[in-house]
């Protein structure tokens, strides 16, 4: 188990990606404390999966800093992924093997032993209604199903981190509603979550700060109600992020717009 160096389980200061000339996060600074499910929102294009990226260590940044449990995923690659479940917006797995395989394989990358990771694997395929499919390969198993084996391999090892990029997309309700009460659970245990999405209803529900990105900077943070005084909105996450991120004009525009176009279509 990773010892814990400092109380927050994520740290970005001044966290900056380059890509050649484009500036893909900008000076970006936010904690995730223990006990928290911190939404990192955008609209697309905005840097969220390229600062998920970089917590993880699958992207080393171009400037500041980032650290997981204390600890800075370049320097300690090793110890920040066994202390975080990854899934991730674009699926990473081995399609060749079936989901049984894959577990297998998790588990033994993960050093779990053999019986630890065989009762939960069991539990989780349980939970997940996955048994049907243990044994098809996975390239021939659909979005959904695809999407709980990623749902499960960041579950496996119990890690105290779960970074969730678009974690429900494909879930059928049953599956969607159990990972939301999984993460609420999860909370329970003094654990944290990164939690990414561009369902802002779900955010809304489940969140307890958001931190709203635009062209690679922090806009605006804090709990929803803290985020309404901030931007002078009113209403739902939907309204707060749009002004937040200056898209409300143009939103009302191109609705605007829309109703002239069809009211001279039925004339």
């Amino acid at each position: 188990m990773l010892q814990v160096i400092n109380g927050n389980a994520i740290v970005a200061e001044g966290l900056v990606r380059n890509f050649g000339s484009k500036v893909a996060v900008d000076r970006l600074s936010f904690t995730v404390r223990r006990g928290e499910i911190y939404g990192l929102l955008g609209p697309n294009g905005a840097g969220k999966t390229t600062t998920v990226r970089m917590v993880c260590g699958l992207l080393p940044p171009t400037d500041g800093s980032v650290t997981v449990f204390g600890l800075d995923p370049t320097i300690f690659p090793i110890e920040v992924k066994n202390s975080l479940g990854l899934v991730p917006e674009e699926k990473m797995l081995y399609e060749s093997l079936t989901p049984r395989e894959f577990f297998d394989f998790i588990a033994s990358m993960r050093n779990l032993p053999s019986n630890v990771a065989t009762k939960r694997v069991d539990s989780l395929v349980k939970v997940f209604e996955m048994r049907e499919y243990y044994d098809t390969v996975i390239a021939a198993l659909s979005l959904g199903t695809k999407q709980k084996v990623a749902v499960i391999n960041a579950l496996l090892h119990e890690p105290p981190l779960l970074v969730l990029d678009e974690p429900l997309i494909g879930l059928d309700a049953r599956s969607a509603r159990v990972l939301k009460e999984f993460m609420k659970i999860h909370l329970e245990g003094n654990g944290a979550i990164l939690f990414s999405s561009h369902i802002l209803e779900i955010a809304e529900s489940l969140c307890t700060r958001i931190g709203i990105i635009d062209n690679g900077r922090l806009v605006a943070e804090g709990t929803v109600d803290e985020l309404r005084d901030l931007v002078k909105a009113h209403g739902t996450l939907e309204e707060v992020f749009l002004k937040a991120v200056q898209q409300d004009v143009e939103v009302a525009q191109a609705v605007q717009a829309l109703r002239h176009a069809l009211s001279e279509e039925r004339k």
